[in-house]
């Protein structure tokens, strides 16, 4: 009974049918793109300029953690058939589950407006124009694509989206690079316990493990579950967990990869241009771009445009979108893309409240690159919470049921929970300490 029933899901299994990479990769790589978002673009661009080489081991050293915690929330969709917030529904208080929904659509709309606007103001740097009406233009778009293309070729938009990214890495070959200075920045690690640089590690690791990327990921595994239906949930097929759980891994470590090595080209493309030429606070995406200008040319200027635009695209529907669930999950309303906009009318609302939004933030006399630094500040110190959530889920059999995490996982997954924890209290105290 029990081989027939393992040889049954096996041959149910489609992780897919045919091994082309681009096929295999699909929650793991948009996740991991969209952490590239204009916010953390800024981010690094901000860090570097002010820090230069030195900063950029923190991208070694947060690679493996948020690999770790990544892999435990796509784990928990999969096994469950339920994101993130659902399952918290049935794990935590109700308090609980409402305060880290809570903070996620407020750091989302934080996240999505600096975001929106810096799109804007990219496209004013290619053509000009009124900054106010590519931030309606934008705003509509975003909010438009999830409810009207269907949710196969919603993904496909956005996997072909991720290749923008590749904008960063052009514009190294654009600029002199001291690449014995960058490597050493990378592989020796400089901590300095004052609160601009302990910020801009918190701001760093806001921005590489955000609680909207736990959110989404999940969310995307049941997804898929329902795109390609003989997926089952793992707790009612536990014969396809060899397969998924070797997916999983190898989309979120190829998809967290491409993620830090973008995110690694534009802080060093930042600290060869920016920080070499005395640019230390960078204050606009508009500054940000021109000043590349007369260091590496006009089209290093242009990538970094187009870069901002393209990723700005990719990022808004996933931030939206990671609200949208946690919310959908958390009130026991339908939720998904596959979904008609009628079949989940709170999905959509909540996707589309949070864009509109973040489009009104832009009316506000908010400093684009100060919301989009301190957007992954607030993210950082967010995460760590909805971690710990999400850990002690993943080795709760009640949730789990055999497929509770272990051994190494459950190891790096602690780690970057604690490391998040430590990280956002110094930056606090320190704060508090100078406030005093």
């Amino acid at each position: 009974m029990s081989d027939g029933f393992d040889a049954e899901a096996r041959s149910a299994v489609v992780e897919p049918s045919k091994p082309r990479l681009f096929r295999v990769l699909g929650p793991g790589l948009i996740t991991g793109a969209s952490d590239d978002d204009p916010s953390g673009i800024a981010t690094y661009m901000q860090t570097g300029a002010a820090l230069g080489y030195g900063i950029s081991w923190t991208l070694l050293f947060s690679y493996p953690l948020m690999v770790a915690i990544q892999i435990v929330c796509a784990r928990i969709g999969r096994t469950t058939g339920a994101g993130l917030a659902g399952n918290l529904r049935k794990f935590c208080p109700r308090w609980l589950l409402a305060a880290s929904v809570l903070v996620l659509f407020v750091a989302n709309v934080i996240n999505i407006g600096a975001d929106i606007g810096a799109m804007a103001e990219s496209v004013q740097i290619l053509v000009g124009g009124p900054r106010i009406a590519y931030v309606a233009a934008f705003g509509a778009a975003c909010a438009a694509a999830a409810i009207v293309l269907q949710y196969k070729r919603y993904v496909a938009a956005l996997k072909w989206l991720s290749l923008a990214l590749f904008a960063y890495v052009a514009t190294l070959f654009f600029v002199e690079v001291d690449w014995t200075a960058a490597l050493r920045g990378l592989v020796v690690p400089t901590v300095g316990f004052d609160a601009k640089r302990l910020t801009s590690i918190v701001a760093i690791l806001g921005t590489t493990i955000s609680p909207y990327l736990f959110f989404w990921q999940s969310s995307q595994e049941v997804e898929d579950t329902k795109a390609f239906p003989r997926r089952q949930p793992l707790r009612r097929a536990p014969g396809q967990a060899l397969a998924a759980e070797a997916r999983i891994a190898l989309d979120t470590f190829l998809g967290m990869g491409f993620s830090n090595l973008i995110a690694l080209a534009i802080m060093v493309s930042a600290a060869a241009t920016l920080n070499r030429a005395g640019v230390t606070n960078v204050q606009s995406a508009t500054q940000a771009a021109r000043a590349l200008e007369p260091l590496a040319g006009r089209f290093a200027e242009a990538l970094f445009a187009l870069g901002i635009i393209g990723t700005g695209l990719l990022a808004v529907p996933v931030l939206a979108g990671s609200a949208a669930y946690a919310a959908g999950e958390a009130l026991r309303k339908p939720t998904g893309l596959d979904r008609a906009p009628g079949e989940a009318k709170a999905f959509y609302g909540v996707m589309t409240i949070a864009t509109v939004a973040g489009v009104a933030l832009n009316l506000s006399p908010i400093d684009p690159i100060a919301a989009l630094f301190w957007s992954a500040v607030i993210n950082g110190v967010a995460a760590a919470p909805i971690m710990t959530l999400a850990m002690l889920m993943a080795g709760s059999r009640r949730i789990m049921g055999a497929h509770a995490i272990g051994g190494a996982l459950k190891a790096f997954g602690w780690l970057a929970t604690a490391v998040m924890a430590c990280a956002a209290a110094a930056m606090i105290a320190l704060d508090l300490a100078g406030a005093g």
